[in-house]
């Protein structure tokens, strides 16, 4: 397994399936939502069926009876009475007249409703040729319907919302398949890069190093200069890939390492980039700076944090670096970082500028090797102004 895959993949990835599975979530939510109102109503619409049953054999009993009242002149103390229901009659404005229902208004357009746990149903009593005249008949609602309603909604729902969790699963990982497959083809194609990179990289570099430059002409000394230049930023991005593929596989030696020193060091490794881009350097270093890290991991934290001010500098640029007993912090005056992209900059294979060469991996290095170390990232960045970076220990 490459050292993509066994670092976690890269976060983008994770970022993409935390959308999807957003995403789907919320849709699986507003589906049994709304899968839950509809039985819910169709519920409710079988019990005021069963009650409109009911209560219509029993206005065929009781329409004769009111009929009979009617026509004796409207005693109000005889006004008919259901055993089964309360009963009540309005007129043709609505107002009730008599009756012993209490829990009006209700709507006189539906010929049967649930209003304040009370099903009403509303019988016109012009067919029967008494006038314009409403009788409304009332029953509590016992509930029983809407506590079976919520028991199987949530026996049926939870039931459905594994189905979709499994359905959900699968597609997430048919969703990542071909991501998968493209950072495997990516990760072998660094592999087979960083082994034909080494070998003539460090023939080069050994040959610069064994020519007398004084014996050039100028002209031939700056040629040089440019090879060193081309054939170092080679190198380290050799280095990088090396440590991105064989991380998980490199032996790890922690010891107190003097920041200061290997710091120094690295600036001296980079003197000929920072010169070709005739960039200002201002140094607060403190001497003797111990941390306990692995020698390795430390340099290319380093080089990779001056790789950056370099490359995303300006000509005649500045960058300036703190070095101190609590935290190492390098800042240039470059090109910075959109704000939309701050979050993103130590993702694997994202670049916030891609005029600018490179794979995209030296801050997800850094990254990686700060949170091995639990070390903390902070970083400020805007646009045509710079970049400030810093690496903060306890």
């Amino acid at each position: 397994m490459s050292a993509t895959n066994a670092s976690g993949i890269n976060f983008a990835k994770y970022r993409t399936l935390r959308n999807f599975l957003a995403l789907y979530g919320v849709m699986s939510i507003l589906i049994l939502s709304l899968m839950a109102m509809l039985y819910y109503e169709s519920m409710k619409a079988q019990m005021l069926s069963s009650h409109r049953l009911a209560m219509q054999l029993e206005s065929e009993s009781y329409v004769p009876r009111l009929k009979k009242w009617l026509e004796s002149g409207h005693d109000l103390t005889a006004f008919p009475k259901d055993l089964a229901y309360k009963t009540a009659l309005y007129g043709y404005d609505k107002d009730l007249l008599v009756g012993n229902i209490r829990h009006s208004p209700f709507d006189f357009n539906e010929n049967i409703s649930l209003h304040n746990r009370f099903v009403h149903l509303i019988v016109p009593l012009s067919p029967y040729g008494l006038g314009e005249y409403y009788l409304v008949f009332e029953t509590p609602d016992d509930e029983l319907w809407r506590h079976q309603t919520f028991r199987n909604a949530l026996i049926f729902g939870s039931l459905l919302f594994l189905v979709l969790a499994l359905i959900g699963f699968s597609l997430s990982r048919m969703f990542l398949r071909p991501m998968n497959d493209a950072i495997a083809l990516l990760d072998n194609f660094i592999k087979d890069t960083t082994h034909e990179l080494n070998t003539p990289v460090s023939a080069i570099l050994s040959n610069i190093e064994t020519l007398d430059a004084a014996e050039l002409s100028a002209s031939a000394q700056k040629k040089l200069r440019r090879i060193e230049i081309a054939s170092r930023t080679i190198s380290t991005l050799y280095d990088d890939l090396t440590y991105l593929v064989l991380n998980h596989d490199l032996a790890v030696h922690n010891a107190p390492l003097d920041l200061s020193r290997l710091l120094y060091e690295r600036l001296e490794y980079f003197r000929h980039r920072i010169e070709q881009k005739k960039i200002t350097l201002e140094l607060h270093i403190e001497p003797n700076v111990i941390l306990v890290i692995d020698m390795t991991k430390a340099t290319r934290l380093i080089d990779n944090l001056l790789s950056n001010a370099i490359k995303y500098n300006i000509m005649e640029g500045k960058i300036s670096i703190i070095l101190d007993h609590t935290l190492l912090c390098i800042q240039d005056n470059g090109i910075g970082i959109p704000a939309s992209m701050i979050d993103r900059v130590f993702d694997r294979y994202q670049r916030a500028d891609k005029s600018v060469g490179g794979f995209g991996i030296g801050l997800n290095i850094v990254a990686m090797i700060a949170r091995d170390y639990h070390l903390k990232i902070t970083v400020e960045s805007k646009e045509k102004q710079g970049t400030k970076i810093c690496i903060v220990w306890p």
